[in-house]
């Protein structure tokens, strides 16, 4: 089982450097579709990724088109859209067998729409209130990898870790060390 984040068509530089590096903490396939508001060596991108870009699994694609002919038979695809009824909660992510691709549309006019209605029923919303039209890009992918991962039991990830200074792990911030008498 693998996770793919697809970005069709991204514009801002800081939201694909965020998501690569999300990406790269998750053990994610980031695919980017052609043509980019961009370039892959653009300033902000790289230095919203840091120095994790060794660590990001990308692949680049010349078209819609292009990525959808690279799709497993028994992919899973949904496209993220706050057009659906569908919450990003309800789908199982949890077949072993399975790879699990989750397409964003660019920031300005999300995804096509005639791609949409030919995968009505894997079109999924993030729950949100009337007060925005929609929530960053960046931020939205981490919102439904995170369904997908806390789904999976997060496979491939640390769930602990002890640093030499651990601020809720070493002796010098036990409990108690700061006990009063009130």
């Amino acid at each position: 089982m693998t996770n793919h984040v697809v970005l069709f068509e991204p514009e801002i530089p800081e939201n694909t450097g965020n998501i690569a590096r999300t990406c790269a903490g998750t053990d994610t396939v980031l695919h980017l579709i052609e043509p980019l508001g961009f370039k892959l060596n653009d300033k902000s991108m790289k230095r919203s990724g840091l120095d994790y870009w060794d660590h990001v699994k990308l692949i680049k694609h010349d078209s819609l088109q292009d990525f959808l002919e690279t799709l497993p038979e028994d992919a899973e695809m949904y496209l993220i859209s706050k057009f659906s009824s569908i919450k990003h909660t309800d789908p199982d992510y949890t077949d072993p067998n399975k790879d699990y691709y989750f397409v964003f549309g660019k920031e300005t006019t999300g995804l096509p729409e005639t791609f949409m209605r030919q995968h009505f029923d894997h079109n999924l919303r993030i729950p949100m209130s009337d007060n925005i039209r929609s929530f960053n890009l960046a931020n939205s992918v981490a919102i439904v990898l995170f369904e997908a991962l806390r789904q999976q039991d997060f496979p491939h990830m640390e769930t602990s870790h002890h640093y030499e200074n651990d601020k809720l792990k070493d002796d010098y911030n036990r409990p108690g060390r700061y006990h009063r008498n009130i």
